[in-house]
Protein backbone atom coordinates (compact mmCIF):
# COMPACT_ATOMS: atom_id res chain seq x y z
CA UNK A 1 0.00 0.00 0.00
CA UNK A 2 1.46 3.34 -0.66
CA UNK A 3 0.73 6.23 1.93
CA UNK A 4 0.37 9.41 0.43
CA UNK A 5 3.09 12.01 0.86
CA UNK A 6 2.39 15.70 2.14
CA UNK A 7 4.71 18.01 0.82
CA UNK A 8 6.93 20.29 3.40
CA UNK A 9 5.26 23.54 2.46
CA UNK A 10 2.06 22.53 3.38
CA UNK A 11 2.83 20.70 6.96
CA UNK A 12 4.41 23.82 7.68
CA UNK A 13 1.51 26.09 6.42
CA UNK A 14 -0.95 23.89 8.67
CA UNK A 15 0.81 24.06 11.61
CA UNK A 16 1.70 27.78 11.61
CA UNK A 17 -0.46 29.94 14.59
CA UNK A 18 -2.94 31.66 13.16
CA UNK A 19 -2.47 35.63 13.00
CA UNK A 20 -3.84 37.07 16.26
CA UNK A 21 -6.38 40.27 15.90
CA UNK A 22 -4.99 43.65 16.04
CA UNK A 23 -5.81 45.14 19.59
CA UNK A 24 -8.37 47.89 20.15
CA UNK A 25 -8.11 51.23 19.72
CA UNK A 26 -8.25 53.31 22.60
CA UNK A 27 -11.67 54.93 21.90
CA UNK A 28 -13.35 52.08 20.62
CA UNK A 29 -12.11 49.85 23.75
CA UNK A 30 -13.15 52.77 26.17
CA UNK A 31 -16.54 52.73 25.53
CA UNK A 32 -16.78 49.24 25.20
CA UNK A 33 -15.49 49.10 28.94
CA UNK A 34 -17.77 52.25 30.01
CA UNK A 35 -20.69 50.29 28.59
CA UNK A 36 -19.92 47.07 30.43
CA UNK A 37 -19.31 48.61 33.10
CA UNK A 38 -22.28 51.12 33.66
CA UNK A 39 -24.63 48.09 32.96
CA UNK A 40 -23.14 46.19 35.66
CA UNK A 41 -23.56 49.48 38.17
CA UNK A 42 -27.05 50.00 37.33
CA UNK A 43 -27.97 46.64 39.54
CA UNK A 44 -24.89 46.51 41.77
CA UNK A 45 -23.62 50.51 42.79
CA UNK A 46 -27.58 52.27 42.77
CA UNK A 47 -28.11 51.35 46.09
CA UNK A 48 -24.33 52.47 47.54
CA UNK A 49 -25.06 56.00 45.31
CA UNK A 50 -28.19 56.11 47.32
CA UNK A 51 -26.25 55.57 50.69
CA UNK A 52 -23.71 57.65 49.50
CA UNK A 53 -26.78 60.83 48.89
CA UNK A 54 -27.97 60.01 52.29
CA UNK A 55 -24.72 59.75 54.19
CA UNK A 56 -23.86 63.50 52.30
CA UNK A 57 -27.28 64.91 53.85
CA UNK A 58 -27.15 63.52 57.15
CA UNK A 59 -23.93 65.59 57.37
CA UNK A 60 -25.60 68.47 56.23
CA UNK A 61 -28.28 68.15 58.61
CA UNK A 62 -25.72 67.54 61.65
CA UNK A 63 -23.53 70.41 60.41
CA UNK A 64 -26.92 72.93 60.41
CA UNK A 65 -27.06 72.51 64.29
CA UNK A 66 -23.00 73.77 63.82
CA UNK A 67 -22.96 76.30 61.76
CA UNK A 68 -25.66 79.51 61.63
CA UNK A 69 -26.98 80.04 57.65
CA UNK A 70 -25.58 83.76 58.70
CA UNK A 71 -22.04 82.18 58.66
CA UNK A 72 -21.89 82.71 54.77
CA UNK A 73 -18.22 81.19 54.12
CA UNK A 74 -18.55 78.11 56.28
CA UNK A 75 -21.40 77.54 54.87
CA UNK A 76 -20.20 77.51 51.15
CA UNK A 77 -17.63 75.26 52.75
CA UNK A 78 -19.85 72.65 54.33
CA UNK A 79 -22.46 72.47 50.84
CA UNK A 80 -19.97 72.03 48.89
CA UNK A 81 -17.56 69.85 50.95
CA UNK A 82 -20.97 67.57 51.34
CA UNK A 83 -22.05 67.31 47.59
CA UNK A 84 -17.79 66.47 46.61
CA UNK A 85 -18.07 64.08 49.44
CA UNK A 86 -20.87 62.17 47.17
CA UNK A 87 -17.93 61.78 44.65
CA UNK A 88 -15.21 60.79 46.26
CA UNK A 89 -17.49 58.17 48.55
CA UNK A 90 -18.24 56.66 45.00
CA UNK A 91 -14.66 57.32 42.42
CA UNK A 92 -12.07 56.78 45.38
CA UNK A 93 -13.84 54.88 48.24
CA UNK A 94 -15.94 51.82 45.96
CA UNK A 95 -13.48 52.04 43.19
CA UNK A 96 -10.53 51.17 45.86
CA UNK A 97 -12.47 48.03 46.64
CA UNK A 98 -13.45 47.06 43.31
CA UNK A 99 -10.09 47.04 42.22
CA UNK A 100 -8.61 45.41 45.13
CA UNK A 101 -11.93 42.46 44.89
CA UNK A 102 -10.65 42.57 40.95
CA UNK A 103 -6.73 41.70 41.94
CA UNK A 104 -7.60 38.92 44.36
CA UNK A 105 -10.20 37.51 42.68
CA UNK A 106 -7.76 36.99 39.39
CA UNK A 107 -10.58 39.09 38.00
CA UNK A 108 -7.73 41.22 35.87
CA UNK A 109 -6.17 37.76 34.17
CA UNK A 110 -9.37 38.39 32.00
CA UNK A 111 -8.71 41.70 31.50
CA UNK A 112 -5.50 41.12 30.51
CA UNK A 113 -6.51 38.23 28.13
CA UNK A 114 -8.17 41.41 26.10
CA UNK A 115 -6.62 43.00 23.15
CA UNK A 116 -7.59 46.34 25.10
CA UNK A 117 -5.30 49.17 26.05
CA UNK A 118 -4.76 49.15 29.61
CA UNK A 119 -5.54 52.80 29.89
CA UNK A 120 -8.97 51.99 28.28
CA UNK A 121 -9.63 49.22 31.20
CA UNK A 122 -8.71 52.02 33.83
CA UNK A 123 -10.51 55.23 32.48
CA UNK A 124 -13.79 53.01 31.40
CA UNK A 125 -13.74 51.72 35.03
CA UNK A 126 -13.07 55.18 36.77
CA UNK A 127 -15.96 57.14 34.37
CA UNK A 128 -18.28 54.33 35.04
CA UNK A 129 -18.56 54.72 38.56
CA UNK A 130 -18.01 58.68 38.58
CA UNK A 131 -21.24 58.94 36.06
CA UNK A 132 -23.05 57.58 39.07
CA UNK A 133 -21.96 60.41 41.48
CA UNK A 134 -23.75 63.56 39.39
CA UNK A 135 -27.33 62.90 40.62
CA UNK A 136 -27.04 62.49 44.02
CA UNK A 137 -24.31 65.64 44.02
CA UNK A 138 -26.85 67.79 42.62
CA UNK A 139 -29.58 67.10 44.99
CA UNK A 140 -27.03 67.18 47.95
CA UNK A 141 -26.16 70.66 46.95
CA UNK A 142 -29.44 71.89 46.18
CA UNK A 143 -31.06 70.58 49.86
CA UNK A 144 -27.74 72.00 51.03
CA UNK A 145 -28.04 75.42 49.19
CA UNK A 146 -31.79 75.76 50.15
CA UNK A 147 -31.00 74.62 54.22
CA UNK A 148 -28.27 77.40 54.56
CA UNK A 149 -29.70 79.64 52.38
CA UNK A 150 -27.56 79.83 49.27
CA UNK A 151 -28.17 81.00 46.03
CA UNK A 152 -29.06 78.01 43.71
CA UNK A 153 -27.80 79.59 40.41
CA UNK A 154 -24.79 78.52 40.10
CA UNK A 155 -25.53 74.48 40.37
CA UNK A 156 -24.25 73.96 36.50
CA UNK A 157 -21.19 74.50 37.53
CA UNK A 158 -21.29 70.44 38.88
CA UNK A 159 -20.91 69.59 35.39
CA UNK A 160 -17.63 70.33 35.44
CA UNK A 161 -16.70 69.84 38.95
CA UNK A 162 -17.76 66.30 39.33
CA UNK A 163 -15.96 64.74 36.39
CA UNK A 164 -12.75 66.54 37.05
CA UNK A 165 -12.56 65.72 40.41
CA UNK A 166 -14.40 62.55 39.64
CA UNK A 167 -11.32 62.18 37.93
CA UNK A 168 -8.79 62.97 40.13
CA UNK A 169 -10.54 60.68 42.94
CA UNK A 170 -11.14 57.62 40.96
CA UNK A 171 -7.34 57.28 39.82
CA UNK A 172 -6.56 57.39 42.90
CA UNK A 173 -8.75 54.90 44.23
CA UNK A 174 -7.97 52.98 41.42
CA UNK A 175 -3.90 53.14 42.17
CA UNK A 176 -4.54 52.24 45.55
CA UNK A 177 -6.81 49.37 44.78
CA UNK A 178 -4.30 47.73 42.38
CA UNK A 179 -1.30 48.62 44.07
CA UNK A 180 -2.56 46.95 47.44
CA UNK A 181 -1.23 43.75 48.48
CA UNK A 182 -4.27 42.59 50.08
CA UNK A 183 -7.98 43.50 49.42
CA UNK A 184 -8.67 44.12 52.59
CA UNK A 185 -5.61 46.75 52.66
CA UNK A 186 -7.69 48.11 49.15
CA UNK A 187 -10.51 48.69 51.25
CA UNK A 188 -8.90 50.43 53.95
CA UNK A 189 -6.91 52.89 51.92
CA UNK A 190 -10.40 53.68 50.16
CA UNK A 191 -11.58 54.37 53.50
CA UNK A 192 -8.99 56.63 54.70
CA UNK A 193 -9.54 58.80 51.60
CA UNK A 194 -13.12 59.00 51.94
CA UNK A 195 -12.60 59.85 55.68
CA UNK A 196 -9.71 62.69 54.70
CA UNK A 197 -12.45 63.73 51.93
CA UNK A 198 -15.57 64.19 54.75
CA UNK A 199 -12.48 66.28 57.57
CA UNK A 200 -10.76 68.25 55.12
CA UNK A 201 -13.16 68.86 52.78
CA UNK A 202 -16.88 69.72 54.68
CA UNK A 203 -15.23 71.39 57.99
CA UNK A 204 -14.95 75.11 57.66
CA UNK A 205 -11.61 76.52 57.06
CA UNK A 206 -11.49 78.78 59.64
CA UNK A 207 -11.84 76.19 61.90
CA UNK A 208 -9.21 74.38 60.94
CA UNK A 209 -5.44 74.82 62.55
CA UNK A 210 -2.26 75.44 59.46
CA UNK A 211 -0.82 71.42 59.98
CA UNK A 212 -4.42 69.82 58.72
CA UNK A 213 -5.01 72.93 56.28
CA UNK A 214 -1.22 71.87 54.56
CA UNK A 215 -3.10 68.46 54.39
CA UNK A 216 -6.20 69.89 52.87
CA UNK A 217 -3.80 71.70 49.95
CA UNK A 218 -2.83 67.91 49.14
CA UNK A 219 -6.18 66.44 49.00
CA UNK A 220 -7.31 66.64 44.63
CA UNK A 221 -11.09 67.20 46.27
CA UNK A 222 -10.41 70.26 48.08
CA UNK A 223 -9.84 71.85 44.80
CA UNK A 224 -13.15 70.54 43.33
CA UNK A 225 -14.73 72.06 46.96
CA UNK A 226 -12.87 75.30 46.39
CA UNK A 227 -14.40 75.57 42.97
CA UNK A 228 -18.08 75.01 43.89
CA UNK A 229 -18.12 76.95 46.83
CA UNK A 230 -16.41 80.14 44.86
CA UNK A 231 -19.56 80.30 42.74
CA UNK A 232 -21.97 80.85 45.88
CA UNK A 233 -21.36 84.39 45.88
CA UNK A 234 -23.16 87.10 43.77
CA UNK A 235 -20.13 87.77 42.05
CA UNK A 236 -18.29 84.41 41.49
CA UNK A 237 -14.16 85.16 40.70
CA UNK A 238 -14.56 83.05 37.88
CA UNK A 239 -10.95 83.13 37.14
CA UNK A 240 -10.50 81.11 40.33
CA UNK A 241 -13.05 78.67 40.06
CA UNK A 242 -11.43 77.60 36.51
CA UNK A 243 -7.73 77.32 38.36
CA UNK A 244 -8.99 75.22 40.77
CA UNK A 245 -10.55 73.09 38.20
CA UNK A 246 -7.82 73.33 36.33
CA UNK A 247 -5.96 71.82 39.48
CA UNK A 248 -8.09 68.88 39.46
CA UNK A 249 -7.73 68.63 36.38
CA UNK A 250 -4.09 67.96 36.12
CA UNK A 251 -3.88 65.77 39.17
CA UNK A 252 -6.62 63.89 37.59
CA UNK A 253 -4.30 63.30 34.28
CA UNK A 254 -1.31 62.31 36.70
CA UNK A 255 -3.55 59.57 38.93
CA UNK A 256 -5.46 58.01 35.75
CA UNK A 257 -1.92 57.36 34.51
CA UNK A 258 -0.76 56.07 37.39
CA UNK A 259 -3.42 53.67 37.96
CA UNK A 260 -2.71 52.81 34.09
CA UNK A 261 0.64 52.07 35.45
CA UNK A 262 -0.65 50.48 38.36
CA UNK A 263 -3.02 48.08 35.87
CA UNK A 264 -0.09 46.90 33.84
CA UNK A 265 2.18 46.00 37.18
CA UNK A 266 -0.62 44.04 38.46
CA UNK A 267 -1.48 42.15 35.09
CA UNK A 268 2.04 41.42 34.43
CA UNK A 269 2.79 40.04 38.19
Amino acid sequence: MTLLSVPPQADRRAAAPAPLAPAARLLPALAAVYRAQLARAKVARIPLLFVATFQSLGILVMMRGVVDAGQTSAARSVVAGSSVLVVAFVALNLLAQYFGRLRASGGLDHYGTLPVPAASVVLGAAAAYASFTLPGTVVTAGVGAVMFGLPLGQLWVLLAVVPLAGAALAGLGAACGLLAPRQEIATMLGQLGMSAALLLGVLPVDHLPQPVLWLRDLLPSTYGVEAFARTFTADPDWAMVAADLGVCAGVGVVSLALATWAYRRAVSS
